[in-house]
């Protein structure tokens, strides 16, 4: 018996590896999140496969790893792939893994490609510490939520994003950190039509709005610069003086402080509104 959790390619059949061929053949159950999908992989790879094919995908996956555990304890070779990528990132797969090793079963992992670290390579950000952090919230209130949450956060984030709802999440990207924080758009990876937009979020949320965006987006962020949770009201107050003895307007010099710091403007405007009501 055995659970093996396998990458397959994120668009272009080619970067299958052989590892995968050879696991596509020999298991005797394959978990696929759309079956359709991965008989169409396995043609444009010209691999056939005697293993019984279950859908294995985000409205079954209680019951499906119910299931799939029993067909373990019962000495299945157990193959579980997702659309595009690793299983468990964003996609069904991390409870099998989790309670076929709670149960002391075989498990091993077939490598590949992925989404997250390709995105992180392609945006010209900072590689050395990123996070993902999976799909945004729908929501808006809870979508700004979450960005609010990470606003100080000093790694490279990336994101997937549905392309119909990347507009929004890069305006309220920028509302919180900052319009001049930096940014990429990685989109179609690995496919016919890949592209990737770099630049500020102010430019990606211009981008967004004015194109038409289609097929799989994955969302990369700048980090905070270091130490930018620890910049006080005062100093925010200070430099935003400093900007406006320079002849800056006040508009400006708030807007020049948040995107040195990648702080949120209104943190700053009402740093300054209390540091006015103080002085008087």
């Amino acid at each position: 018996m055995a659970l093996i959790l396998a990458a397959t390619p994120l668009g272009n059949p080619a970067d299958a590896s052989a590892r995968l061929k050879t696991a596509i053949e020999d298991a005797t159950i394959i978990a696929a999140e759309d079956s359709r999908r991965f008989h169409r992989l396995c043609s444009d790879l010209g691999v056939t496969f005697t293993a019984r094919i279950l859908s294995f995908f985000e409205g079954n996956e209680d019951e499906r790893t119910a299931e799939l555990l029993n067909e373990l304890a019962a000495g299945a070779h157990v193959l579980v792939v997702s659309d595009a990528g690793m299983p468990t990132i964003s996609d069904p797969g991390f409870r099998l893994m989790r309670e076929a090793i709670a149960r002391g079963l075989e498990v091993s992992v077939i490598p590949g490609p992925s989404a997250v670290t390709m995105a992180v390579a392609l945006s010209g950000l900072p590689t050395d510490r990123f996070t993902f952090e999976g799909f945004p919230s729908r929501s808006a209130g809870a979508r700004l939520a979450t960005f609010e949450k990470l606003r100080h956060e000093e790694r490279t984030m990336v994101f997937f994003e549905a392309p119909h709802r990347l507009a929004d999440s890069l305006s309220d990207a920028q509302s919180v950190f900052g319009a001049e924080r930096k940014g990429a758009i990685c989109r179609e990876m690995t496919k016919h039509y890949e592209e990737t937009i770099r630049g500020t979020l102010s430019e990606l949320s211009t981008w967004a709005e004015t194109n038409e965006v289609l097929g799989e987006i994955t969302l990369v962020i700048q980090g905070a610069v270091l130490d930018s949770a620890a910049m006080t009201a005062d100093e925010m107050v200070a430099r935003v003086r400093e900007f406006e003895a320079a002849g800056m307007d006040r508009k400006g010099a708030i807007a020049s402080v948040a995107a040195e710091f990648s702080i949120a403007k209104r943190l700053v405007y009402a740093a300054v509104v209390d540091a006015n009501k103080m002085s008087k």
